[in-house]
């Protein structure tokens, strides 16, 4: 366009994102830097929307916005959610995020965005389970091994360092590959679990990251001894009713997000009136920022259902880019 400055956009993909080599801990800040900004209303966080092609094509699109003040960044990611690319060799996650300057609109950055979702996921587990789970928890159960739950399972034996770690999954081949997978890459043993009851009752955190067709009660509520945190997000709700029941605190990550839309592991206990405003205890952006206090004993059983924070990927995604930039990594496109 004549008269108009060039402008230029970075393009950083799976392979860019990857030798940025962010740390645990690096990764674990640029998260929780955004719960931070959102504790102070320095976000916005519109609650993600759907697209769904065909049922008969068994996935979806997730579409999340956000703004992150301090960064002085917009950004919409859209991820596809397809259960059935394993048989393709596809994670079942892919897809694109795109940053703006807030100030002009002008986009800065595109990258891909199938690590950044399972790494700000992972992320947002474990800060959960900072705040929430007991400090002496021994024991992980962790159901799911679809690309986010390593990093759940990698980010939380990072801050508890378990001595006990158990994974299951439908297929027997992708529980026994996500144990090896685990076990070589932590440096300890994780047991493959034949069943849902075998890797979660008496586990101090337990971890329902499944991906079921549709709703059906997996997790039993009677599991959940005194002083357990539960953190269930699967699109699917694996639980039942009265799991709220028993819970003394119940916070999730964005409460605009979690009333709305149809999917997701509470979607039932929303919509029954048993999870609403007056119940839920809060956000876990006010935990974090030390204005509700989280866990408060050792008896207390806590749930946290995160939904997937826009801001997290912002936060993440600007983390990485910063990096690359540093690095001389990835491929400058003209945009104007």
């Amino acid at each position: 366009m004549r008269g108009v400055e060039p402008l230029d956009l970075t393009w950083l993909g799976e392979a860019d994102v990857e030798r940025v080599g962010l740390t645990d801990d690096e990764i674990l800040a640029a998260v929780e830097s955004g719960l931070l900004a959102q504790a102070k209303g320095q976000t916005v966080i519109e609650p993600r929307v759907h697209l769904e092609p065909d049922p008969a094509l068994k996935g979806h699109f997730n579409v999340l916005r956000a703004y992150v003040a301090p960064l002085g960044l917009a950004g919409v990611k859209v991820v596809g959610d397809y259960v059935e690319n394993y048989r393709l060799g596809l994670p079942s996650e892919l897809g694109l995020l795109c940053l703006f300057d807030a100030s002009t609109g002008a986009p800065v950055a595109v990258l891909a965005a199938a690590a950044i979702t399972e790494m700000r996921t992972g992320a947002l587990t474990a800060l959960g389970a900072r705040y929430l789970a007991r400090r002496d928890a021994r024991i992980l159960g962790h159901v799911g091994a679809r690309g986010t739950a390593y990093w759940n399972v990698r980010f939380l034996d990072h801050l508890f360092d378990f001595a006990e770690i158990r994974v299951h999954s439908r297929r027997p081949e992708s529980r026994e590959a996500f144990a090896e997978r685990l076990a070589a890459d932590l440096g300890k043993p994780v047991v493959a679990a034949e069943s849902w009851e075998e890797c979660l009752r008496g586990a101090d955190v337990m971890v329902e990251a499944s991906r079921l067709e549709r709703p059906a009660p997996h997790l039993l509520t009677e599991w959940v001894e005194p002083g357990c945190l539960v953190v269930p997000y699967g699109t699917m709700s694996a639980v039942e009713l009265s799991l709220t029941d028993v819970m003394d605190k119940v916070v999730v990550d964005d409460w605009g997000q979690a009333r709305a839309g149809k999917l997701g592991a509470l979607r039932a206990h929303v919509d029954a009136g048993r999870l609403s405003e007056e119940t839920l205890y809060g956000e876990l952006c006010e935990v974090v920022a030390g204005q509700k206090p989280g866990r408060e004993s050792d008896e207390e059983r806590i749930l946290f259902w995160h939904r997937g924070l826009s801001s997290s990927d912002v936060a993440l995604g600007h983390a990485i880019l910063e990096r690359a930039r540093s690095l001389g990594l990835g491929q400058q496109l003209r945009v104007l």
